[in-house]
């Protein structure tokens, strides 16, 4: 399954958007540290959603 056009960490099933004090923190949790929306790393588990999404768009 490609998902060039997916592939970043806010799609994946591992990560975690937490508000802390009126500020938004991102967080791997297969990794374990803090992370950012947008960055790509190669264990990359795209959410069920965009699953559907990328099945969609190859038909």
């Amino acid at each position: 399954m490609s998902g060039k056009r997916f592939h970043a960490c806010a799609t994946c099933v591992n990560f975690q958007a937490m508000k802390q004090d009126e500020k938004m923190s991102y967080h791997c949790s297969r990794l374990g540290y803090e992370t950012k929306s947008h960055y790509q790393f190669a264990c990359w588990e795209p959410k069920e959603h965009v699953k559907k999404l990328m099945a969609k768009t190859k038909s």
